[in-house]
């Protein structure tokens, strides 16, 4: 066993559909024999393959949240073939403070996998995904956004696969999610892994996965947030888990490989000068740092260090030295005969 203190209400390996919490013991001053619940729904039903679907990694991440919750609430036993985990606000304190970290231990779950089973909060919620959540998986999907200070547009994220046979399963999962961008990793992954997110912990136990980033700016956006649930449905279907769902026709995907962040080096109002999706030159100023407290002095100008497109952009108009308020990608090259 893999030793966690944490225990689940539900029966993974019962038929039929279920929903309860995972209890991760807590003793504080309010109550010394508590336990932390963080929501889990499991649908299992005859012969297919097991997905496990994630939320709320982070917790001012909205979109997957719902769209999670929404499959819970209306999906039922006979619509399912195979085994459908969810888990809407995986990292459940934080989720429920709407803040990144978690306010009990100011732990980013998605920068501390494999997590330990004896440690904090946080780090024993990404131990039980890794080391019992995961080996039960066959696929997994962990839905993110920009949070509070990013935004993106609808973008999957996903490695290139260490086989013929993962990278055409990752592909099927790009095409069938059928976002407008695609972010593939260049490199890392595989068994050997020593990534320290949801998306490491699934290649060390050889599970297919793949990321979503869906919006940000602290706010829930309708068509990102429809285009969410509809991806979540085909990505079901692909699998052969949906079978009556009737997938409608594919819009395609923009792969891109990601260049590198632009930052500000100085404190300020950021003002923005490229949108998502415009072209940006090796060079070319792409924002100004006003300084209202200094009402004289020129805003200082940011210039990007690459050149290619706006893959995410800041949401928060203060900023100080080291915030991030670009994210660049440039068109994934298309591969040769020799590779």
């Amino acid at each position: 066993m893999s030793g966690t203190s944490i225990t689940s209400e539900i029966d993974f390996d019962a038929s039929g559909k279920q929903s309860g919490f995972l209890r991760l013991p807590h003793s504080v001053h309010r109550s010394a024999y508590g336990w932390i619940p963080i929501p889990i729904a499991a649908i299992n039903n005859g012969v297919g393959p097991t997905l496990l679907m994630m939320a709320g990694n982070h917790g001012d991440e909205y979109e997957g949240q719902i769209a999670i919750s929404r499959l819970a609430r209306e999906l039922e036993t006979a619509d399912i073939r195979g085994r459908l985990i969810l888990l809407p606000m995986v990292n459940a304190p934080a989720a429920q403070a709407g803040v990144r970290t978690s306010p009990i231990d100011d732990g980013n779950l998605n920068r501390l996998y494999p997590g330990d089973a004896s440690g904090s909060p946080t780090e024993m919620i990404a131990h039980y995904v890794e080391d019992v959540l995961m080996p039960l998986a066959d696929y997994s999907v962990d839905l993110h956004s920009g949070g509070s200070s990013l935004f993106y547009p609808p973008t999957l994220l996903r490695g290139q696969g260490h086989s013929a046979e993962e990278t055409e399963a990752l592909i099927s999962l790009q095409n069938a999610f059928d976002l407008p961008y695609a972010w593939v990793f260049t490199g890392g992954g595989g068994r050997g892994s020593t990534a320290r997110t949801a998306m490491g912990a699934a290649n060390r136990k050889g599970v297919i996965n793949v990321m979503a980033e869906l919006g940000g700016g602290g706010e829930v956006t309708p068509d990102i947030l429809k285009r969410t649930e509809r991806g979540l449905r085909r990505v079901l279907h692909s699998l052969g888990m949906l079978p009556d769902y009737v997938p409608d026709h594919a819009h395609g995907t923009r792969e891109l490989n990601a260049k590198g962040s632009v930052h500000a080096y100085a404190a300020g109002l950021f003002e923005p000068l490229k949108a998502i999706g415009e072209d940006v030159a090796l060079g070319e100023f792409v924002g100004l740092i006003h300084h209202p407290d200094t009402p004289e002095a020129e805003p200082d100008r940011i210039m990007s260090p690459y050149q290619g497109i706006v893959l995410c952009r800041r949401a928060m108009a203060q900023v100080v030295r080291g915030d991030a308020v670009y994210q660049i990608a440039s068109d994934v090259e298309p591969r040769t005969d020799q590779e």
